[in-house]
């Protein structure tokens, strides 16, 4: 059974896939890899490969879709598969550069919080009973991670590279997922990296935002189910 391999968003640890862990575990390998170490897309991505099994499924949220993307570039060889869930195949924007300094700045001063608090909207999910409980379980690991990660993962993203030809050169089983509410990452964006992979399915989750694997976990999962047994 090929091991999956799961990459979470920014400040984000392996509770972000915490029903799909429970769903797959018993039936295959499955591992997750935090984001944290490097203030690069390029050394994130070689850390995983020293680590991840010779070939592999392969899926990322959000800034864990970046990496997974740069895992691909690196070394397309070795990825079985891949899901790219709410996340930009694009180099940053000047405007949201721009955004990451003060961000930065208010980190290394010891106001993580407050920049998660602005940092994680509740727009940014879609309108649900459980959306206090994942706005406070998003606070609990980035508070966790600490101020030294949310600096280098925001390093990686304002200097990541372009990804699109790394997809258009991939031509395994790959699922790109989004929450149809996604004001982050939004569905243009995943019409665009369907459109680049010769062999990709797009799945829309209705009722979820950025964060589909907690909001609306049974369909997110059974999309995932879908594309691992393709």
């Amino acid at each position: 059974m090929t091991p999956l391999l799961l990459l979470p968003g920014m400040m984000c640890d392996a509770q972000l896939f915490g029903p799909q862990i429970n769903a797959f575990s018993g039936h295959r390998p499955v591992m997750t890899c935090p984001l944290a170490g490097h203030d690069s897309v390029g050394a994130l991505a070689e850390e995983i490969l020293s680590n991840a099994p010779p070939r592999f499924a392969l899926a990322g949220l959000s800034m864990g879709g970046i990496v997974a993307m740069e895992v691909l570039r690196q070394a397309p060889d070795r990825v079985d598969r891949l899901a790219l869930l709410d996340t930009n195949p694009l180099a940053e924007l000047d405007e949201v550069k721009a955004r990451r300094t003060p961000q930065i700045a208010a980190a290394r001063d010891g106001q993580l919080r407050r920049v998660m608090r602005e940092e994680m909207k509740p727009n940014y999910l879609a309108d649900g009973a459980n959306q206090g409980a994942i706005l406070d379980l998003c606070m609990a690991m980035a508070t966790a991670l600490g101020s030294d990660v949310f600096v280098a993962q925001s390093m990686a993203l304002r200097d990541r590279p372009d990804q699109t030809e790394t997809l258009r050169a991939f031509n395994g089983p790959a699922l790109v997922l989004c929450g149809r509410e996604d004001v982050l990452c939004p569905v243009h964006r995943h019409d665009l990296m369907h459109a680049l992979l010769p062999n990709s399915t797009l799945q829309i989750i209705e009722g979820a935002g950025h964060l589909p694997t907690l909001e609306q976990p049974e369909k997110t999962t059974a999309a995932l189910k879908r594309w691992l047994e393709i």
